[in-house]
């Protein structure tokens, strides 16, 4: 067992031997078959090592681990379900900290239908959460593709943001109460379930989407909306960004509280779905430039007929090429979506960016990116999909036809420069929803006002004076 460098001075401690006697010992690991899924990230871009995984029950256990690591300087790398994309769950290479798994604690604390709350703990999945909050005839809005896998806490760390944000807001709008370890292993034990609370600062905000380097977070109080009883979902065709954003508008004008996701899809997407997809087929007899994915949701249930008067009104007006919106097909509409990312590994090399800029400039901000990457990279194919409804863009670049995968992904930080100097131009942001983590930390002083990275860096300093909690990452 080799001691952590961070207390050589100390005499030695095997440190997973005094974890063990917190958490159990089955609940340390140690052996490397035992710790590699914890170690590793899932776009296999990220790979370290860790003194041990500790995986605690509860949230004493959590503060009892983390008060011995404040007490030995040792560092904590906290992780949920191990699905975040820029490495803001994975340990270093140097081996010297812990990863503290957060999956065993995934109780449902309490539903109060009244309230519209529920209080789960960190490590229940996204997909728990959901079927909780159904069960009570009520909805937690927040989706993702990793649901069955993401943990709530990740999702309030990574401040998650999904498909439904044009409606809901992200994972931020989505919490009334945290409950928080500290560095120092102190438990800050807000779980309010009040919607008006005036006293003092909101302490939950500093802690969602800090990635764990604040404070860990063991459970929350999440908001829940009445389960809407009746939905309408549409795939449309159009002739491109432009025409999407003239019918997200008219969209909004026609159906506004009871638009819930609104999706732009580009061609292409499709093409590379439909070619190396699963159960999945052209929704639509004739190709468009681009697409939307449209879902409506609400109380009553004329809304599909409704959905329908609004794909022909705006087909008479030429805002839109043609649609399917048979509920039957609904299933097929988000397999499609959901498959978008994965499938870009079959066409080679892509380099992937989750970025923002304001709904109104995401046409011309497309016809922008896409000049500047085909000028210095001839072929370079632009798969830029995600939700137009609030600004954020996966806008993501694969590499020409037939090309070297190893050659066109070394120009990595050549295409970041030109896709982050356009978000720069737009006043948009490089990490809309998927956090900064190890992959942006170097670019977030180039994006940042001067004065909020101090800011921040003076709240690190304040709460976690020693550097323990998931160093080297945001910051």
């Amino acid at each position: 067992m080799v001691p952590n460098e961070a207390v050589h001075k100390l005499p030695f401690i095997d440190v997973p031997e005094r974890l063990a006697a917190i958490v159990g010992g089955a609940n340390v690991l140690v052996d490397p078959a035992d710790s590699a899924a914890y170690l590793i990230e899932p776009r296999d871009l990220f790979k370290g090592r860790a003194l041990c995984i500790v995986k605690p029950g509860s949230t004493a256990e959590v503060a009892a681990v983390v008060a011995f690591c404040a007490e030995t300087s040792t560092k904590i790398v906290p992780q949920g379900g191990n699905t975040g994309l820029v490495g803001g769950q994975t340990p270093s290479e140097r081996g010297d900290e812990i990863v503290l798994s957060l999956r065993r604690m995934d109780r449902l604390r309490e539903i109060d239908p009244s309230s519209n709350t529920l209080t789960v703990e960190a490590g229940m999945t996204l997909a728990r959460v959901r079927a909780e909050a159904e069960r009570a005839d009520r909805l937690f809005p927040l989706s993702l593709p990793a649901a069955t896998a993401c943990t709530i806490g990740g999702n309030l760390a990574t401040n998650a943001g999904g498909t439904a944000a044009i409606a809901y807001g992200t994972a931020r709008d989505l919490v009334l109460g945290l409950e928080v370890v500290l560095a120092d292993g102190r438990i800050l034990s807000d779980l309010s379930k009040l919607k008006k609370d005036n006293t003092g600062y909101d302490l939950k905000n500093l802690f969602i989407g800090s990635e764990g380097t604040l404070g860990i977070i063991t459970a929350a109080v999440l908001k829940l909306y009445p389960r809407p009883h009746a939905v309408g979902t549409a795939f449309v065709g159009l002739a491109g960004p432009r025409e999407a954003l003239r019918f997200l508008d008219f969209t909004r004008a026609t159906l506004d509280y009871e638009l819930k996701s609104f999706e732009l899809i580009p061609r292409i997407a499709l093409d590379f779905v439909l070619a190396h997809g699963k159960a999945v087929r052209d929704p639509l007899p004739a190709p468009a430039p681009c697409y939307v994915l449209l879902e409506v949701a609400g109380q009553s249930q004329d809304i599909d007929a409704r959905l329908r008067a609004l794909l022909q009104s705006a087909k008479d007006r030429g805002i839109i090429e043609d649609a399917a919106a048979d509920p039957e097909e609904r299933e097929l509409f988000w397999r499609i979506r959901s498959q978008i990312s994965d499938v870009q590994a079959q066409e080679g090399g892509s380099i992937k960016h989750d970025v923002s800029v304001p709904v109104a400039d995401v046409p011309v901000f497309l016809e922008e990116i896409e000049r500047a990457l085909t000028a210095r990279i001839p072929g370079a194919r632009l798969v830029a999909f995600g939700h137009l409804g609030d600004g954020n863009i996966h806008c993501n670049v694969s590499q020409p036809a037939g090309a070297d995968k190893a050659a066109f992904l070394a120009r990595w930080d050549e295409v970041n420069g030109i896709v982050h100097g356009i978000v720069a131009e737009h006043q948009g942001s490089i990490s809309a929803e998927h956090g900064i983590g190890r992959m942006k930390r170097a670019l977030l002083p180039r994006v940042k006002d001067p004065v909020a990275l101090d800011v921040m860096r003076a709240l690190k300093r304040t709460l976690d004076p020693q550097g323990i909690l998931n160093p080297g990452k945001v910051l």
